[in-house]
C-alpha cells in the first residue's frame, strides 16, 4: 500500500487521450482485478501504460508506471468509489458533462480537427462521450472519497519538527540561491489611430477571403496572424460557449456567426481579431481566427512609464504597499491576485533564478533585497512592449534544506506524509471487507500483499 497517492495519480493519466487503444477491439481481453461488483480488465493495464508512455515523451526523469502499479491504483480506485457509493457521495451530471467536454477540446486541439479526431478514434464525438462518461464519473466519485478520507487533516509545528529531524541529513535537499520577487506590469494601449489602422488591414484580409474563400483565410492566418500558436494549427480552434478559458468578447463574437461566414473585427484583450466560423454543432464550433495586435508607440510607452514612476515613488514613501499598487493597478493577470509574487511549482514564493524571463536578470543583478527597481520595458509574448517594476523582497543564498529557511515546504512534505498515512490506514481497514479478486499473473507483485490476503478470504468464503 505503499505510495497509494502517487499510483492513484498515475492511473488518473489513463483515462482519456489513449483514443486509438480505446477504439480498437482487444480480441483477448479478461478481467484482471475486481473489488466488490467492480471489474478491471487486462486492457485497463495495457492501455493506462501506453497511455503514460505517450504522455512522457520528450520529459526528462519521467515515472513509468508498472503493470502491478496500475492494478494497485485500480483496486485503490475501485475501492474508493464502492465506499462513495456507501456514504452516498454524488457528482452532478453538469460536472461530467462539463470535464468530458474540457477534455474533448484538449484532445481535438492535439489532434488538430475534430474530423482527424474522429477518424483515430473511429467513433463520432458524441460516442467518445458516452464511453467515457462512466469512467469519469468514477474517478470524480473517488476523488470526493479520498479528500473525505484525509479532509481536516492538519499538521503542528511540532509535528514537523518530528518529520524534519527523522530525515538523514545526508538526504536534506540542497537549494541553489533563491530569490522573493513580485512585479507590477502597466500593458500600453494604443492609440486610435494605429488601432484603427490595423483594423482596416483586418477588412482588407476579410474582403480577400469572403472572394476566394476558406483556403485563402488560411493562408492569410498564417501570414499575418500575431497569434503564437498559429505555426502549430493556423488559427484553428475549437471553442465551447460555456468554457470560461476564452476571452468573452472573442467568444461571443465567434458565436454570432453561420457557418461559413467571416466576422467584423473583434476587440479582445489580445488584440483585433477576424473570425472565420467553419463548422458549427450547439455549444460547440470550430472556427479560424485571425489576429493583430496594434502596436504601442513611444507616446505610450512613455507614459505607462511615467504612471510607474509616480506608484514607485508612492510605495518607497509608505503612501501604499507594493500589494496595493499591484492590486489596484496591474494588468498582469497571472500574478494580480499573488500580490505581483512569482510562484514555484510548489507554490512558493521563493524561486530559482532560472524560472525568471531573460528580462529580469539584468536588473535584478544590479539590485539588493527591498528595493524596487526603475520601470522597465520588455516583450511579453501576446502583448508586445509592456512596462514594469519589480521588486526584489529577499535573496537566501544557497543551503541545505533547514527548518528555519525552509519551514513552509517541510510542512508541505509532512502535511503530505501524514494523509499518505492516514489513507494507508484507511485500506488496510477496509480491505478486508471487500469481496477482492486478483489473476494468477500478478500474484508476484510485491505491493498487492494485503489485497492478496483479501482475495484469498474471498476465495475461502466461495469454497465453503
Amino acid at each position: 500500500m505503499k505510495q497509494v497517492s502517487l499510483i492513484v495519480v498515475l492511473i488518473a493519466v489513463g483515462m482519456f487521450t489513449e483514443l486509438t487503444a480505446q477504439s480498437k477491439k482487444v480480441l483477448a481481453d479478461k478481467i484482471v482485478g475486481q473489488v466488490g461488483d467492480k471489474i478491471i480488465l487486462r486492457s485497463d493495464i495495457t492501455n493506462a501504460i501506453a497511455d503514460a508512455k505517450r504522455q512522457s515523451q520528450g520529459q526528462e526523469n519521467a515515472i513509468i508506471p508498472t503493470e502491478c502499479q496500475v492494478l494497485e491504483g485500480f483496486l485503490i480506485r475501485k475501492a474508493l468509489l464502492l465506499q462513495a457509493n456507501k456514504d452516498s457521495l454524488t457528482v452532478s451530471e453538469d460536472e461530467i458533462e462539463g470535464e468530458l467536454d474540457n477534455r474533448i477540446r484538449q484532445t481535438i486541439q492535439q489532434y488538430g480537427s475534430k474530423d482527424v479526431l474522429e477518424e483515430i478514434a473511429g467513433k463520432s464525438i458524441y460516442q467518445l462521450k458516452d464511453d467515457f462518461r462512466e469512467p469519469f464519473k468514477e474517478q470524480k466519485l473517488a476523488e470526493q472519497m479520498r479528500r473525505k478520507i484525509d479532509d481536516g487533516i492538519k499538521i503542528t509545528p511540532t509535528e514537523v519538527k518530528a518529520y524534519y529531524t527523522k530525515i538523514p541529513k545526508d538526504s536534506l535537499p540542497f537549494y541553489e540561491s533563491e530569490v522573493e520577487i513580485s512585479q507590477l506590469v502597466i500593458h500600453p494601449k494604443a492609440n486610435k489611430d494605429v488601432e484603427e489602422y490595423v483594423s482596416k488591414q483586418l477588412y482588407d484580409y476579410k474582403k480577400q477571403a469572403e472572394a476566394l474563400g476558406p483556403k485563402k483565410f488560411e493562408q492569410l492566418a498564417k501570414n499575418y496572424s500575431e497569434d503564437p500558436a498559429v505555426k502549430e494549427n493556423a488559427g484553428q480552434y475549437t471553442l465551447n460557449r460555456n468554457d470560461k478559458f476564452w476571452d468573452p468578447a472573442f467568444l461571443s463574437g465567434a458565436f454570432r456567426l453561420k457557418e461559413g461566414q467571416i466576422s467584423n473585427v473583434i476587440k479582445s484583450k489580445f488584440g483585433l481579431h477576424i473570425i472565420y466560423m467553419i463548422s458549427r454543432s450547439g455549444d460547440e464550433a470550430v472556427v479560424r481566427h485571425i489576429l493583430r495586435i496594434p502596436p504601442v508607440t513611444d507616446d505610450e510607452i512613455k507614459e505607462a512609464k511615467e504612471k510607474l514612476d509616480t506608484l514607485r515613488r508612492d510605495i518607497q514613501i509608505g503612501k501604499m504597499s507594493f500589494a496595493e499598487a499591484v492590486s489596484k493597478y496591474s494588468d498582469d493577470e497571472g500574478s494580480k491576485f499573488s500580490a505581483g509574487a512569482f510562484t514555484g511549482r510548489d507554490g512558493s514564493t521563493f524561486i530559482s533564478l532560472d524560472m525568471l524571463d531573460k528580462d529580469m536578470i539584468q536588473p535584478i543583478s544590479t539590485m539588493k533585497p527591498g528595493e524596487i527597481s526603475q520601470p522597465q520595458i520588455y516583450n511579453e509574448e501576446r502583448k508586445g512592449r509592456v512596462v514594469r517594476i519589480i521588486y526584489y523582497k529577499s535573496k537566501k543564498e544557497p543551503h541545505r534544506e533547514n527548518l528555519k529557511e525552509d519551514y513552509n515546504r517541510v510542512a508541505q512534505r509532512a502535511l503530505e506524509d501524514k494523509k499518505q498515512s492516514t489513507l494507508e490506514k484507511w485500506f488496510k481497514e477496509h480491505i478486508p471487507n471487500y469481496y477482492v479478486l486478483i489473476d494468477k499473473e500478478f500474484s508476484n507483485c510485491a505491493g498487492l500483499e494485503d489485497w492478496r490476503k483479501a482475495a484469498e478470504r474471498a476465495a475461502q468464503k466461495r469454497t465453503n
